[in-house]
């Protein structure tokens, strides 16, 4: 039996959860699932371009562990590209922050929004919708909320 997985950063949820091609129907279909430890690395690394010591070091993870989980997601993304696999996002052992900061582009204000409320519309400073997420790994505290119960002690520090 191999040892539980670290509890992992991330930073991101989904809008959409599932991925499947067009004009067949979900019973026809053979099912992937992507954990969501493996889709954040896939964001750090393929959408925002970071070098995986970089995207480690945000997931909380040593570069080794970064290149296997990365590994393991394109393998399983190709798969179901190429045989016409429908994909599913789910699970992990992650941890996420309690709050996502936010930058107004035209006057600069910052400010906290609780995750899961959505993307805010307008600064609460100015009303201007020029308004991006904060590169900000953590909410300033530290405090992260867990997605599951099993967490290693490195991970609650």
């Amino acid at each position: 039996m191999s040892r539980p997985h670290c509890c992992r950063k991330i930073n991101h949820l989904p809008e959409t959860d599932y991925f499947k091609p067009r004009a067949i129907p979900l019973a026809k279909l053979e099912e992937v699932v992507v954990a969501l430890d493996e889709l954040e690395a896939i964001r750090l690394a393929d959408l925002e371009g970071l070098y995986h010591e970089a995207a480690a070091e945000k997931m909380g993870l040593s570069r080794q562990t970064f290149g296997r989980i990365i590994e393991a997601a394109r393998r399983k993304i190709a798969d179901c590209l190429v045989n016409g696999k429908a994909l599913k996002i789910e699970g992990g052992n992650v941890a996420m922050p309690s709050q996502r900061m936010f930058k107004c582009d035209a006057c600069g204000h910052e400010w906290p929004e609780p995750f899961g409320t959505g993307r805010p519309q307008k600064c609460p400073s100015c009303a201007s919708d020029k308004i991006h997420r904060a590169d900000a790994d953590e909410d300033g505290t530290g405090r992260m909320r867990r997605q599951r119960a099993r967490c290693c002690r490195r991970a609650r520090d």
